[in-house]
């Protein structure tokens, strides 16, 4: 499996919001979209949930950087830059397929927590070594 995870996004008409271009809100839905088809295609997502665990948001940052817009073709890349006791950063960037302009970036820090409590566990071993750190993706990419 490749550390960086990536899949297409057709924007559709609704993602655009009154300002003709894809809505903030909409980045950060593709943000945490990305973040589980990239575990459920590490096994992540099977080998966590038979660990009784789950992964929380504790904070998101976004930059945006340039309009997406209805029928637009994008690129969306995720890989997982580190991981702490019970916490992990994942990133996101955002690229639009015709002409390669970066639209936007960011990063989720997520808490591996235990699924009936909520509070945060260690990250087993077990999650670790499904995934290849990345710390940042080079400029052009």
């Amino acid at each position: 499996m490749e550390p960086v995870y990536r899949f297409e996004i057709h924007v559709p008409p609704e993602a655009v919001d009154e300002n003709h271009h894809v809505n903030n809100v909409v980045y950060v839905q593709w943000m945490q979209a990305a973040a589980i088809r990239h575990a459920q295609a590490t096994g992540c997502s099977q080998v966590t949930a038979a660990l009784g665990s789950s992964w929380v948001a504790r904070m998101h940052h976004i930059e945006y950087l340039s309009p997406a817009f209805a029928g637009d073709l994008v690129t969306a890349m995720t890989w997982v830059a580190d991981m702490r006791r019970v916490r992990s950063l994942r990133r996101y960037r955002f690229v639009r397929a015709t002409d390669s302009v970066l639209l936007a970036q960011g990063e989720t820090d997520w808490v591996y927590v235990d699924a009936k409590t909520g509070r945060p566990r260690a990250i087993p071993e077990a999650v670790q070594k499904l995934f290849t750190l990345v710390d940042e993706l080079p400029e052009s990419k």
